[in-house]
């Protein structure tokens, strides 16, 4: 802990990595900085040995092992029982730098209360046949609001002040990890705070590892399934007198397909990766229209 900052609360969700997760939760541990509680939410069907009796004296250790399925409704069950304002967030399969939570705490309170603080995401040196998702290298730092043309918020590597979450809400539990439509919940929270007056603050020194311990069998069908979640989370946004969120839509089918077009010969594997991605997304988004069309039919 450190006494210039404000109590942190920090938040980790996971499902059956118990290794991963035992190793990021003492990347932690290990940091210049310790987070006044550590939230561990293990959906697991069974309880991890040794980080259920988990302590630490400087960090209240939290272990829960809950029922409820999916990554958001975990971290919105973790933020409900979260005592500080100042709230911070990691994966089970990252690894943080030991000032990682440190650069993101100083930085929020830098930027004050209408800031988010998200950082680096570099790849772990990829193991024999597995590979790192999701990663974000850039070096320089930047500061987005409005309305952008990318996502720009990382969720494993994030903090942000609790009255964030008066003015938007909880994540959405329709999307991201274990629920019906796989991912983008990062996204369509990041969009909400931009929407709302946010500022999205990138501190590239603020730095993560995502482990390389997915098969490499899995690259096409994993950016499937980001597709999907991200083509819902464009149609939620879908809107006759506002064409924002289906110009963006319409951007990444067309850049995803002319980039597969210009990778086929070069590597086949991220070719097939973004056809997977922008066909994702078109299922994604006529799911979740269907879905919606449905709902409000049995009103």
């Amino acid at each position: 802990m450190s006494n210039d900052l404000p109590p942190i609360s920090l938040i980790i969700c996971s499902y059956n990595r118990p290794q991963l997760l035992e190793e990021s939760v003492h990347s932690v541990l290990a940091g210049s900085v310790l987070p006044h509680e550590l939230f561990i939410m293990d959906q697991s069907e069974v309880a991890h040995p040794g980080l259920s009796r988990l302590t630490h004296p400087g960090c209240s250790i939290r272990y829960t092992q809950t029922l409820v399925r999916g990554e958001c409704p975990a971290r919105n069950q973790a933020l409900r029982l979260a005592q500080y304002e100042l709230l911070a967030f990691t994966d089970d399969d990252v690894l943080v730098q030991p000032d990682w939570l440190e650069t993101l705490a100083r930085n929020l309170v830098a930027a004050g209360p209408m800031a988010v603080v998200t950082g680096r995401v570099l790849p772990e040196k990829q193991q024999a046949g597995g590979f790192a998702p999701s990663t974000i290298t850039d070096t320089e730092p930047a500061i987005y609001q409005g309305r952008i043309n990318r996502d720009v918020l990382f969720p494993m590597n994030m903090a942000f002040w609790r009255s964030a979450l008066d003015a938007v809400g909880l994540f959405d539990e329709r999307l991201g990890a274990g629920s019906p439509f796989h991912g983008a919940e990062d996204n369509d929270f990041g969009f909400r705070l931009l929407e709302a007056g946010y500022q999205i603050h990138y501190v590239p020194t603020a730095t993560v590892v995502h482990r390389a311990w997915r098969p490499l069998r899995d690259y096409a069908r994993l950016h499937w399934y980001y597709g999907y979640g991200q083509g819902a989370y464009y149609a939620k946004y879908l809107n006759l007198r506002d064409s924002y969120m289906a110009r963006r839509m319409a951007r990444s089918l067309v850049g995803n397909t002319k980039r597969s077009i210009s990778l086929l010969r070069r590597n086949q594997r991220e070719a097939q990766a973004s056809v997977a991605y922008a066909l994702g997304i078109v299922a994604g988004a006529t799911r979740w229209l269907i879905r919606q069309r449905s709902e409000r039919s049995h009103a």
